[in-house]
Formats: structure tokens, sequence, C-alpha cells
């Protein structure tokens, strides 16, 4: 990622959650580092992963303070004591003390750049007695047979939702959104996934919660339901006491019906006919730029191009000529990521 601030203030990315106070203009330049590249076997016997790994490129002397995001839940009088910063330089691993922290990041004063993350160091015994935020995903598999969903339960960590996202959208998958677990959660414990009505659960109904780094395959379940009905409740229990600590209603409405209208509409068929509609609706636009900019669809010029437009309508208008001009294959990768980033926009389109 690449962010312009025009002066002095406290900004934060609205993708990544990472944050700066600077004291005038300048250019940050920043990306996910995975953490299992840095930690060994024996740090991560030491230290938990608190947040995500952060490559950051910055003026020196401009940015006051760095913003780092963690899921620790701060609010279950947590011992704060054993939070660090952790900086590699050339290889040297140096912790320090954040300055304060926030409900949901760690601040570090007057920093110096490398890479940057939160790590929490473990005490004994003390594994399942830190409360995570967590997230739970589930995407629709739409090339499958009938409704077939994948529910992942992860740390709220934008580096590993954003891996399982572009891992999904490979597999012509939808994301399906909904609220987060009621109450945090512990590493170490496993929750159990049930339904109220008839589906298939595979490869079994119990879903570990642990950190993975972007770069693992996540674990997830795969729910199969043969026949959809108006409405399913899934709900996911803490095995060591059977509380319920999440409850969903997958309705009609959520699931991309029918598997044959994706068969026989082509994305470049849906582009051309709501062009208009989402030169207006279309948000997100930094967002779906870094994706097709990953997918080779585009470079960095053309990016710019986009960018360089002066109102978003014009901005969305120049991204869909230019993906129009480079052909269907284009135009179906950027079909998929606007039902993977903006599922309710293109559900409402096709409806």
């Amino acid at each position: 990622y690449r962010a312009h601030l025009p002066g002095a203030g406290i900004f934060r990315c609205s993708i990544t959650g990472l944050g700066f106070r600077v004291k005038s203009a300048v250019i940050v330049t920043y990306r996910y580092a995975p953490w299992n590249q840095y930690l060994s076997e024996s740090d991560m016997d030491k230290w938990m992963c608190a947040g995500p790994l952060f490559h950051i490129e910055v003026q020196p002397g401009v940015v006051q303070e760095v913003h780092l995001p963690h899921y620790i839940c701060l609010a279950e009088g947590v011992n704060t004591t054993q939070c660090f910063i952790v900086h590699y330089k050339s290889g040297e691993k140096i912790l320090e003390r954040p300055t304060r922290l926030m409900a949901f990041s760690a601040v570090l004063e007057n920093p110096t750049f490398s890479l940057l993350g939160v790590l929490w160091r473990k005490l004994f015994f003390s594994l399942n007695s830190f409360p995570m935020h967590a997230l739970v995903l589930i995407f629709q598999q739409l090339s499958a047979a009938r409704t077939t969903l994948h529910l992942y339960l992860i740390p709220d960590d934008n580096s590993v939702k954003q891996a399982i996202e572009e891992e999904e959208m490979k597999w012509n998958a939808k994301l399906i959104p909904k609220p987060p677990p009621f109450n945090p959660l512990f590493f170490g414990c496993v929750y159990w996934v049930t339904s109220t009505k008839s589906v298939e659960v595979t490869p079994e109904t119990f879903l570990p919660f642990c950190y993975k780094s972007p770069k693992e395959h996540q674990f997830f379940i795969e729910i199969y339901i043969r026949d959809m009905e108006d409405e399913i409740d899934l709900l996911m229990t803490d095995t060591r006491n059977n509380a319920t600590i999440w409850k969903a209603l997958v309705r009609s409405g959520d699931i991309n019906v029918p598997v044959s209208f994706s068969n026989t509409v082509s994305g470049a068929t849906f582009m051309k006919k709501h062009k208009t509609e989402l030169c207006s609706r279309m948000r997100q636009l930094c967002t779906i730029l870094l994706h097709l900019r990953d997918a080779n669809i585009i470079n960095s010029d053309e990016e710019e191009e986009v960018q360089r437009e002066e109102t978003s309508q014009r901005r969305n208008r120049v991204l869909l000529e230019l993906t129009e001009k480079k052909g269907r294959k284009a135009q179906e990768q950027l079909y998929q990521i606007l039902r993977l980033k903006d599922p309710y926009l293109i559900a409402d389109l096709e409806n």
C-alpha cells in the first residue's frame, strides 16, 4: 500500500488498521509480512503474535507515532505488561514497550521503521487466558452443487482475513457478511459448529481457534445444505462449557441463486449491462485496484491513471473502460472482486 498523507494529523488505513501521527505531509508505503519467516520455533514457544507484522517505509523524522493494530481484548483486565513491539533490523530482533495501549492498537512514539508488529509474552499456563477479538467468515462456493459454505474462525487480523478472501476468490466464492462472536475467544480452545436444520459438515464440526500465518493454509469447515429453505441457523459453542459464543441466520436472500445464473451470465455481460450503476455506486476502489494489480490485470501506471481522476464517479468510469479494453478475462476478474468486496451491491444489481 502507498498512502499520501497531506499534512500534520492522525491518519488510519481503513484496510489494514495501521495508523500514523505525522507532523507534515509525507508518503508512506507499507505491506504485510509473514510472522513465520521471522519467528523461530523457540520464539513461538515464548511469544504470541497479537496482530499483523508490517514492513513500513517512510521519510525519517516525520512520523511522531505509529499505531500498530492488535486483537487482544483489553476489556477483560488483561496483564498489559506482557505486550511488546518488535523490530527486525538487519536480522536482529529488538523489543520495545509500547508508549500506550489502546483498544485495538499499540502506540509507539518517535518510531524508527523496518519490520514492526505486536507480540505478547506467553506466561506459564497463560495462553488460553488471553481474550481475543475474533471473526467468523462465511463464503458461498458459487461453482459447487446446491449450497456449499466455507466457515472460518480467525483472530481479528486483517492480514489473515485478506489472505482468506484472496484464496476464496480463486475458488469462485462470495463472502456472506455476518457479525463476529458475542464475546472474546481464547487461543487453544475448540469451538463446535452446529445448525438447527439438517446440514452436512466436513471434515468435522469442531474448529480450533488459533493463529496461522497468512501464508499458511487456514482451518475451515465445509457446510453443505441440500435443501435451502427460507433460513438456516448456524451456532458456535465453547466445548469447555457449552456456552453459545456465536449465532447467525443464513437466509435464502444471502445466497446467490440459482447456480445456473452464474453459468449463463458472464462477468463481461454483467459489467456491460450495469456500467451506469457501477459508475455511481462502486466503492472500495483502492482495494479493488490492489486486487487487480495483484492479479496482473492492471499495472501501476494504469492504477495511477485511475486515481488521478477528481471524482469517484470518474475514477469508476475510467476503471470500467480500462478493463473493457483489456477483454473478457479482465472484466470477469473485476466482477469476481466486486462479488467478494461488495456482495450487497452485486446482489441488488443482479436482482
